[in-house]
C-alpha cells in the first residue's frame, strides 16, 4: 500500500554506474571447481553483491566446498569428494539446474527443493532436468516442488537443451567429469552468455568441440 510520487518536470543525469557480474552465469563456474575439485576466483562479484542466486555458495560449502566471500572476488575449492545435501532453491530458482547437474557426483542422494516456480522458465525446468539425468543413467526422484538425484557416473548422451540456456550450460559442466556428454543445441546460450563454451574450456582446460 505504498504510493510513490515522482515530481515533474525533471531530467536524466549521467553518470557512471559499475554493473556487477551475474551470479547465475557465475554458477556453473562455482559448480566446475566443486565437481572437478579444483579452484575458480569469479572477480568483481563479493559482499556487497543483494544477487539471490549467491545463496548457491552456502550449499556449495555444504557439500564441502571452501568458499571465500571476498569484498571484490569469490573463490570457491572443490573437495575431493561433494556430499550430498538437501536444500532449498525456493529463492534461487535460475541455479537449482546447476546443482542439479552435478548431483549424481555426490556421496548420496540430493534434493533439491523448491523448484516449482521453474516449471514456467524457458523449458520446464524441473522435469528436463530430470529427464536428462535419466539418459545419463542417473536414478532420479521428482515430484513437482522437489527432485532427488541418486549418485552415479553419468553415461555418454546427447543432452536436449529445450531452446532453455540454463540446461544447455549446467549439463556442459556434468561432461567436466562425464566423457561423452554433448550438448545438442549450444547456440540456445546466446540469451545471457555466448561465448560461454568459450568461457568454460578457457576457465577449465577441457575440451569443448563444436560440431
Amino acid at each position: 500500500n505504498r504510493t510513490f510520487r515522482v515530481p515533474a518536470p525533471q531530467r536524466y543525469r549521467g553518470r557512471t554506474y559499475a554493473v556487477e557480474p551475474d551470479a547465475s552465469a557465475a554458477s556453473y563456474f562455482f559448480c566446475a571447481a566443486a565437481v572437478t575439485g579444483s579452484r575458480v576466483v569469479v572477480p568483481r562479484l563479493g559482499k556487497r553483491s543483494a544477487q539471490g542466486d549467491l545463496g548457491l555458495l552456502e550449499v556449495l560449502a555444504r557439500m564441502g566446498c571452501a568458499v571465500d566471500v571476498g569484498a571484490d572476488a569469490i573463490e570457491v575449492r572443490g573437495p575431493s569428494q561433494l556430499r550430498a545435501v538437501d536444500a532449498d532453491f525456493s529463492q534461487m530458482g535460475d541455479v537449482a539446474t546447476s546443482l542439479m547437474a552435478i548431483a549424481p557426483f555426490a556421496d548420496g542422494p540430493t534434493t533439491v527443493r523448491g523448484v516449482a516456480q521453474t516449471h514456467y522458465e524457458e523449458s520446464d525446468r524441473p522435469v528436463a532436468a530430470a529427464t536428462e539425468l535419466r539418459r545419463m543413467g542417473i536414478e532420479v526422484e521428482d515430484d513437482w516442488d522437489s527432485v532427488t538425484i541418486h549418485p552415479g557416473q553419468p553415461r555418454p548422451a546427447d543432452i536436449e537443451t529445450y531452446e532453455d540456456h540454463r540446461i544447455a550450460m549446467s549439463f556442459a559442466v556434468t561432461g567436466l567429469r562425464a566423457p561423452g556428454i554433448r550438448i545438442t543445441n549450444p547456440g540456445t546460450t546466446a540469451k545471457t552468455f555466448p561465448e560461454y563454451f568459450e568461457v568454460l574450456a578457457e576457465v577449465t582446460g577441457a575440451e569443448v568441440v563444436r560440431s
